[in-house]
């Protein structure tokens, strides 16, 4: 079997008796720090995942890989994140697949690009700023490494202006106003392809639609995904006080032949 051992360099994460998490870079001679004590990143490389570590001060800590969630929530970033209860169904509305072309417009950190990548499409960004592409790529390089990141282009470039790309499997956007970009998609999407945008609000998914109805997409539908979790204590079984309800909408249609 290879060796899982944890390795310098990588990025791993420590969770507390609290469920609080850490994400942090392993290095030799390194320390990880909090007000309960410290722990020497060498106390952690060479260990297996689930491996219990304890602080200087006592306190007691579990080290794991982070998923792709767990990096998305805690990843440095520069621009709001999409966040995972939409990014699973993003994958789905876009019927993503192993070396689909996408062109994702407004990379922002780079969490959608690392879970189109993750799910072996091939990504083409557009991003208008260029402190958010340089975020993106660094981000998808720390979670994925150099074998995610040779899939990944992004260039500092207005969608709104345009789509170079031709004959592409899908467009996904993240954009303040993405009918500005349905006619550009038009030409630069294969016939069946998928355009899919995120939007805040739903005067923004409404303007959308509107477009639409004018263009070469059909089958056009708009879904909120809500997330509430539960409590199963024993007994106690009951929703949790908190839930993580409304973050944006989903827009998905699909191009007609001959458009």
């Amino acid at each position: 079997m290879p060796d899982r051992s944890f390795r310098a360099d990588e990025q791993i994460l420590l969770i507390d008796r609290k469920k609080r998490r850490y994400l942090v870079t392993l290095a030799e001679g390194g320390e990880f720090h909090t007000h309960s004590g410290f722990i020497p990143h060498d106390d952690i490389i060479g260990k297996p995942e689930g491996a219990p570590l304890r602080s200087t001060r006592g306190a007691t800590f579990t080290a794991f890989r982070p998923t792709l969630s767990d990096f998305v929530l805690k990843m440095p970033r520069g621009a709001q994140v999409i966040y995972p209860k939409d990014l699973g169904p993003i994958l789905m509305l876009a019927d993503i697949f192993p070396g689909a072309r996408v062109l994702e417009s407004g990379v922002g950190s780079g969490a959608l690009s690392m879970t189109l990548l993750r799910a072996g499409a091939i990504v083409t960004g557009y991003e208008i700023r260029a402190d958010f592409a340089a975020r993106a790529v660094k981000n998808v390089l720390a979670f994925g490494g150099p074998e995610l990141a040779e899939h990944y282009r992004v260039e500092e470039r207005d969608c709104y202006e345009g789509i170079s790309e031709e004959s592409l499997d899908r467009i996904v956007l993240d954009l303040p106003e993405p009918w500005l970009v349905v006619p550009h998609a038009e030409t630069a999407l294969r016939p069946g392809g998928i355009l899919v945008a995120y939007t805040p609000t739903i005067i923004q998914a409404v303007q959308l639609r509107e477009r639409m109805v004018e263009s070469g997409f059909e089958l056009a539908e708009t879904i909120e995904v809500l997330h509430r979790g539960w409590n199963i204590d024993g007994t106690s079984v009951r929703p949790d006080h908190r839930m993580v309800a409304h973050t944006g909408f989903l827009t998905h249609a699909r191009l007609l032949p001959g458009q």
